[in-house]
């Protein structure tokens, strides 16, 4: 990996902005444009007519049905069966923890102001297909809509020659998802944005995908609501004398062998500890099945910061905002407060980031990109809307009233002024 030292603190950051900045590819653009038109106008048939195209799968009905699901669920090993299961109850028992409350107050007589917490009515999940099919993406969707209160999930994910990944639909099964759709890339958040004779319209769609999906999901922001634009898996790393260069070798593999794009950060005060995880990463890598994606990742996006001390450390990463964060620092935990910037906290040798991938139980959902300075982890909260209410009384009106038409009239808005004057007669 390269280290870098002796380089400005200014320099370093110079580096991380252009790391993270967001463009977009305009023949992607276009043709996600002419999908989601063609989508609109024709429906089930430009999906079928998109299936064969790019999956090269022909469908005579895009809905899995409940036998489909039935029998790919006893199908699969019951261990990862019971692997799902216990990820699911973690993952349940965490996000119950983010469930709204709506309230309510009377901050004087007469009046009466309060918020009302209400779940989304339906919502979309798109899941990959082939070789980037995770079931554990599909828990980590449909259990804090299911939580929230949603009473339509709707998953879509590409067809495949082979037939469905019978884990991911497993995975639906103990999530509760209510129905699943063999449809992919743009052509499915069209589906879900506008809806079809098959799909209904949705009010949110999340999960990940490729530069399509995440093309179409920039493009039918307002249409629906979305979860975020997800960019290549990243890990930033905070570590000291005290850690493990073997250990952080292998944690930032972990993410270095999702994506060629992916970015694998680890920032330290030692030397020492640099130099010995250049090379760990190194060794790691000849034995790495995926070593192609996770070489290119690493020699691209792969950078060891030395700097001085733990606050300058701690001041560069939270310039990273990376995706996934682990502190390997003696005494983890004191360090919490001061992460402003990070999609999810990984405290102590212990807390390798592929437990939150899979079972800890919070969401691995996550900001990416560096967009965690201003957005959180996909969460209970997600699946939620709030509707504020206010009531007044006659009297509580006229205490007011002389306020409200004075600050009507300075922003030059006669009517609103005479309609709480209509009310004092």
């Amino acid at each position: 990996m390269n280290i870098i030292k002796n380089e400005s603190l200014e320099a370093i950051k110079a580096r991380i902005r252009q790391q993270t900045e967001k463009t977009v590819d305009p023949q992607v653009e276009a043709r996600v444009t002419d999908i989601i038109k063609n989508v609109r106008a024709n429906g089930d048939e430009a999906l079928k007519e998109y299936g064969e195209k790019f999956d090269g799968v022909t469908l005579d009905n895009l809905k899995v049905t409940d036998s489909q699901i039935e029998e790919a669920f006893n199908q699969v090993n019951p261990a990862v069966i019971k692997a799902l299961e216990k990820a699911a109850d973690n993952i349940r028992s965490f996000h119950k923890l983010e469930i709204g409350e709506s309230f309510e107050d009377n901050p004087s007589n007469g009046v009466i102001r309060g918020t009302k917490v209400t779940p989304l009515s339906a919502v979309g999940i798109y899941v990959p297909g082939g070789t980037a099919a995770y079931p554990s993406s599909v828990l980590m969707n449909a259990i804090p809509a299911k939580i929230a209160g949603v009473e339509n999930i709707i998953m879509v994910t590409p067809p495949q020659k082979n037939g469905l990944n019978q884990a991911v639909l497993a995975a639906a099964k103990i999530a509760g998802v209510d129905r699943i759709y063999q449809v992919g890339g743009a052509q499915a958040i069209a589906a879900l944005a506008y809806g079809t004779e098959s799909i209904p319209q949705v009010d949110k769609i999340t999960g990940p995908g490729n530069a399509y999906v995440a093309t179409a999901k920039r493009d039918v922001y307002g249409q629906v609501d979305i979860d975020m634009i997800a960019g290549p898996s990243e890990i930033g790393i905070l570590a000291d004398d005290s850690a493990s260069a073997k250990d952080i070798a292998a944690d930032l593999l972990s993410q270095a062998e999702h994506d060629v794009n992916a970015r694998a950060i680890l920032i330290t005060n030692s030397e020492k500890l640099a130099t010995a995880v250049s090379k760990e990463v190194e060794d790691q890598l000849k034995v790495l099945p995926r070593e192609v994606i996770a070489r290119q990742a690493i020699e691209n996006n792969g950078f060891i910061y030395l700097v001085d001390t733990i606050d300058l450390m701690i001041d560069l990463m939270n310039a990273v905002a990376p995706e996934h964060l682990e502190i390997q620092l003696e005494n983890a935990y004191d360090y919490i407060s001061k992460i402003k910037n990070a999609g999810s906290v990984f405290l102590g040798k212990y807390a390798s980031e592929p437990l939150g991938d899979y079972l800890a139980g919070p969401n691995h959902i996550l900001p990416t990109g560096g967009t965690a300075r201003f957005s959180s982890p996909l969460g209970v909260w997600d699946f939620q809307k709030r509707i504020q209410y206010l009531q007044y009384s006659a009297e509580a009106l006229l205490a007011d009233s002389a306020d409200v038409t004075m600050l009507a009239r300075e922003e030059g808005l006669e009517a609103h002024a005479r309609a709480i004057e209509s009310r004092e007669k």
